[in-house]
């Protein structure tokens, strides 16, 4: 508001209202003269600033609308109707000044995002912390973030900070980041001071390449913006058609004058422009920055999405699945030594292997005399032990090859995964199947996405045919192409190009040319490779692809309420064109009733403000998310050992059965029962109210006594196993019954997973 103020529009309407009001007492006490002349000398600098805008119009070849306005006055004071030409003056300043005040409020988002932009740094230089200018830090500098300040470049966290990733991320909670952490430009730190390392110079930082793509985005006018110019060419030759016409058939100018009043200013103008930088400024509220009102408008017709699978479809890091294990050994051992062995490796597959041991809570050992073969292991001795881990033909040149691994690698193959084998004392110990997992927001994404227009999905991937297919399988994808280079994906983003609009979504630097070919480009994450970010028209800040959803339908709603506004705009205008051609509407009255057009016309385009990006009736907080992934994590040693006993089943002596199932039903009846019955009487009521409906948890209800039935039936064929124990039959019963207990709980908790994180509070 401070800025309107400030403004050559607000002076406009300042003066004319001013002299419109003080030349009325003059016209009741009968001196018209003066008042004449207060109502012109207030008119005047308004039509002196549409003589300006008309001119800079035609210098850029654009509609020159104003020229209506601009002939209304002129004509007002031709014809000595000063006070009709006062009323329309102060008209065409407050539709400028309400127009100016509504973009104002539409780019409030992104406004604030350029204004965050930090300008100094705290370095540590000559024995002391200095406050230095911002282009002066270069990577592997030491700096220090005071409370409350903002993060000036990208860098590594020194220690334990507090942030508000608001600015980027749209989600308005604080995170808690610890040492070794990535850290990006322009979050503020809300707890303790904290020290950094640079990572990049300012210029090159996340926040830095932020706002150029905001500055950017700003200054764009959109296809619907240059449409829209193109019928406001039409509609002022039709307003001077029509007022000639009234004019030459009546002879009375006043009606051509009345014709002008009521077309000035063209709602056309006022509503697509607002309606965009509204739709745009909502996205950058949720995280989707749309560089541009052309971008905005190609999504809302988009209807072919193309999308890259890792760090796109999947989170672009791998996830432990399952482990094998040899006869006499425990997952829980074999992961232990793995991951203690792996915490002296730097490769991603050692970081993910003592990642997923953490979140299991085993306790890990420091590994001495530690050797590293790039690209194929690590050997080392943990707690006395000789351990190898690394791919196969690594770990079996140290241990002897067990019988299992070819099965198992056969399995890792078709399933699209990877496998680290594991090596103790000169033995094959085990084996982790490692897999990049489907992004628990990615399915109901496409779903989402489907629903909201887009016909067809197609899976560009530089993987194996077989891995690209059970993918796609796995997400109903309209289309798989795999073994593709970045080449080959701009050739078929050309190709789909001439049948419709079409999106392309990836992460990484190979993605950057089949961004830019798209009709829509958009870029996964903010942190992500800087060429894709660049060649994107959409940056998602958010890592999650959900978010593209959001901006799918805030860009379709955007186009629907610019093209009502329009309309009823048009609509309007016309009708009282008609009207002011038959004699039935005075230029005083017209003015007054564009006016009123022209204030409904914003009002209209502004809701787009108001747009809800999500249909979710509430959210769980951080922490009961938190707890209720944790409570999952905990079950997976529970559903490793289901696995692990089906498979061996057959190979077990007979007499053991009986042993190691009672032990499995001990962990089911001990952890997995309690969690589920929990689930259903504590967690689901809550969850329920959240989703809204009747009974919206009733199918996932259905599992938790599927699994209650299962879990009882093996408890009770356990307790009637004969000491000689079970026969063929017997044995084949029980291997069916574990590997379908296994395959519920593990998509029931999959299935749980995606619930919870679509509620998790910020989303």
């Amino acid at each position: 508001m401070s800025r309107l103020l400030d403004s050559a529009d607000f002076a406009l309407l300042l003066i004319s209202a001013v002299s419109l009001i003080a030349g009325l007492p003059f016209v009741m006490s009968g001196n018209g003269a003066v008042a004449h002349a207060l109502w012109t000398a207030g008119t005047l600098p308004v039509l002196l600033a549409l003589l300006v805008s008309v001119v800079k119009a035609l210098r850029r070849q654009e509609a020159g609308v104003d020229v209506l306005a601009l002939l209304a006055i002129g004509f007002a004071l031709c014809l000595s109707e000063f006070l009709t030409a006062a009323v329309i003056a102060l008209m065409v300043a407050s539709g400028r000044a309400l127009e100016q005040y509504a973009e104002q409020r539409a780019r409030r988002e992104m406004t604030a995002l350029l204004s965050r932009a930090p300008r100094q740094a705290n370095r540590f230089e000559a024995g002391e912390w200095r406050r230095v200018e911002l282009d002066t830090v270069r990577p592997g500098d030491p700096l220090l973030v005071r409370n409350g300040e903002f993060v000036p470049v990208d860098g590594s966290l020194a220690g334990h900070a507090q942030l508000d990733e608001s600015t980027l991320t749209g989600e308005s909670v604080i995170r808690q980041r610890s040492p070794g952490e990535s850290v990006s430009s322009g979050v503020v730190n809300v707890g303790a001071a904290f020290e950094m390392i640079a990572a990049a110079s300012a210029g090159d930082s996340t926040f830095a390449g932020i706002v150029r793509m905001v500055e950017s985005a700003q200054h764009e006018r959109s296809p619907a913006t240059r449409l829209a110019d193109r019928f406001a060419l039409l509609f002022v030759l039709a307003a001077l058609v029509l007022a000639g016409r009234s004019w030459l058939a009546t002879g009375d100018v006043v009606r051509a004058l009345a014709v002008l009043v009521v077309a000035t200013p063209c709602p056309l103008i006022l509503a697509v422009p607002v309606a965009v930088v509204s739709g745009m400024s909502r996205c950058a509220r949720r995280g989707v920055l749309v560089k541009g009102g052309g971008a905005l408008e190609r999504l809302a017709r988009a209807s072919v999405l193309f999308f890259d699978k890792t760090g796109t479809l999947t989170g672009g890091y791998a996830r432990l699945v399952s482990i094998e294990t040899a006869p006499g050994a425990s997952p829980e051992t074999v992961l232990r030594f793995a991951a203690s062995l792996g915490q002296a490796s730097a490769h991603v597959i050692s970081e993910s292997v003592t990642t997923a041991a953490r979140e299991r809570d085993l306790v890990l050992a420091a590994p001495r005399q530690v050797v590293e073969q790039p690209g194929a292991g690590v050997q080392g001795e943990v707690e006395g032990h000789t351990v190898a881990i690394g791919s196969f033909a690594f770990v079996s040149s140290l241990a002897t090859p067990a019988p299992w691994s070819a099965a198992f690698l056969q399995r890792v193959a078709y399933e699209g995964a990877s496998a680290v084998f594991v090596g103790v004392d000169g033995a094959m110990m085990g084996a982790l199947q490692m897999a990049d997992q489907i992004r628990l927001e990615t399915p109901r994404a496409l779903r989402l996405l489907r629903r909201e227009g887009i016909g067809r999905f197609v899976m560009l991937t530089g993987d194996r045919r077989d891995v690209a297919e059970t993918v796609g399988a796995m997400l109903g994808v309209t289309e798989v192409m795999p073994e593709q280079t970045p080449s080959d994906k701009l050739e078929a983003i050309r190709a789909a190009r001439r049948g419709g609009t079409v999106i392309m979504i990836g992460d990484g630097i190979n993605d950057a040319p089949a961004l830019a070919a798209a009709d829509v480009g958009v870029a996964m994450g903010a942190r992500g490779a800087a060429a894709s970010s660049e060649a994107a028209d959409v940056v998602l800040l958010v890592d999650r692809l959900d978010r593209l959803v959001e901006g799918v339908r805030v860009a379709r709603q955007t186009r629907r309420i610019a093209l009502q506004s329009v309309m009823a705009g048009m609509a309007l205008s016309f009708a009282a064109m008609a009207v002011a051609a038959f004699g039935f509407l005075p230029p005083l009255l017209g003015a007054i009733l564009q006016e009123i057009i022209d204030i409904a016309v914003i009002a209209n385009a502004l809701r787009v403000l108001r747009i809800r990006s999500t249909e979710t009736v509430g959210s769980l907080s951080h922490r009961d998310a938190d707890h209720l992934k944790t409570e999952h994590l905990e079950l997976g040693p529970v559903m490793d050992r289901i696995r692990e006993l089906a498979d061996k089943l057959p190979r077990m002596p007979v007499t053991s059965v009986a042993g190691a199932l009672a032990l499995v039903n001990e962990m089911l009846e001990g952890q997995l029962v309690p969690h589920e019955r929990r689930d259903d009487l504590e967690v689901y009521p809550g969850v329920a109210r959240l989703v809204g409906g009747e009974d919206p948890l009733a199918a996932m209800s259905a599992t938790h006594r599927e699994i209650f039935r299962v879990t009882r039936l093996l408890r009770q064929m356990t307790e009637n196993v004969p000491p000689q124990g079970p026969d063929a039959a017997g044995l084949s019963e029980f291997q069916r019954l574990l590997y379908g207990l296994d395959a519920i709980v593990r998509l029931h908790c999959a299935q749980e997973d995606e619930l919870f994180h679509s509620l998790e509070e910020g989303r």
